[in-house]
């Protein structure tokens, strides 16, 4: 699922975002909202009747976009008219479920189309490392968690299913060159396509600044099960070696690499940029339940949402096979998870882009 971004939904409860059966991503993405709204109080806007125009680069299904969309339309709208139009467009690959992003805007109870009239909405299949927008076009931009999707796999990792933990360094010399290529492509294209004075949004996987990637009991207990599930002959090795996951993290230096020496790049500046461990929602809710099978379950649900999909392209013959494994897969996790309940590392990078006026 390159470059599709990793779902989460908005709760009930608290107003934050969720993913459909968790709360696991809630944390970074909350500061990126006040960014993005932080963002909407402050871009030149254009006159009537040229409308508005938020772009959401990574839309998935859309769960990612409806919190924070609707939070910078709600500031849009203290500084314009209600009958100016705003226009929100969601991108993807052509392989995104479309159905599904129409299907959460018209129906989710908190969907920005609620935010009153003149809102409207549309969608883009193709890949944002080409340009996919009108030059000077966009005002607000937003993507989360969707840029450590690469845009191609440079060739299976092997022994690993994270590129960052694989012992060959040919391998991680060609996942680093191939992200250094997708976001340079990424924001050169955004700033062709933001207004000036526009600003984007970025909230994506990082490492850490000791270099950590992070996740390293979910990675350990998903690299058991397989290797479980091997021995038990429901998955082949070769199989499970194609199964790496075309993902990335990167460090505060390759964001800031293409705008050098300059600050600049395509008209675009870095305003903000931080890089910061998020909360593990699941462990801190752990310590208030202390269910560990809860810990456990919370976890491989996630996994099975997010990543499964890779895993189960590398799949051969029978189409039922694909169903037990993604069964035995996520209990096997749960179960390793539960075992030994501990705080998972989740090293984020959230940025501010500026584009010259």
């Amino acid at each position: 699922m390159p470059q599709s971004s990793i779902v989460v939904r908005p709760d009930p409860s608290d107003g934050t975002p969720q993913t459909p059966s968790t709360r696991l991503q809630a944390a970074g993405l909350n500061s990126a909202i006040r960014l993005f709204e932080q963002a909407a109080r402050t871009v030149p806007l254009p006159s009537a009747p040229q409308p508005i125009v938020i772009a959401d680069y990574g839309a998935g299904t859309g769960h990612n976009a409806l919190v924070p969309i609707g939070a910078a339309i709600t500031e849009l709208r203290k500084r314009t008219r209600p009958e100016h139009s705003v226009l929100v467009t969601h991108t993807d690959t052509p392989d995104n479920d479309f159905t599904a992003l129409f299907r959460t805007l018209s129906e989710d109870p908190g969907t920005y189309l609620h935010k009153g009239s003149a809102i409207f909405t549309s969608a883009i299949g193709r890949s944002f490392y080409d340009q996919i927008l009108p030059s000077n076009s966009v005002h607000l931009g937003w993507s989360a968690w969707a840029i450590l999707w690469l845009g191609k796999a440079p060739r299976p990792v092997g022994d690993h299913i994270a590129v960052t933990y694989s012992s060959d360094a040919g391998v991680r010399d060609a996942y680093a060159r191939q992200a250094a290529h997708d976001w340079h492509e990424f924001i050169a294209f955004r700033g062709r396509e933001l207004c000036p004075g526009g600003r984007l949004v970025v909230t994506t996987m990082a490492l850490a600044d000791d270099g950590d990637f992070g996740y390293q009991p979910l990675l350990a207990a998903i690299s058991d099960t397989l290797h479980e599930l091997t021995t038990d002959r429901l998955v082949h090795t070769d199989e499970v070696e194609r199964m790496s996951l075309p993902i990335v993290a990167r460090r505060a230096a390759d964001f800031t690499a293409p705008f050098a020496p300059s600050g600049r790049f395509e008209r675009l500046s870095i305003d903000q940029l931080e890089v910061f461990d998020a909360e593990d929602r699941f462990f801190n809710q752990y310590r208030t339940h202390n269910d560990a099978k809860v810990f456990g379950a919370q976890w491989a649900a996630f996994c099975r949402f997010a990543v499964f999909d890779v895993f189960g392209a590398a799949l051969q013959g029978d189409p039922a096979r694909r169903t037990s494994f993604f069964e035995r897969l996520e209990a096997g996790i749960a179960a390793r998870l539960a075992a030994r309940p501990e705080r998972i590392r989740i090293p984020l990078a959230q940025l501010v882009l500026e584009k010259r006026r």
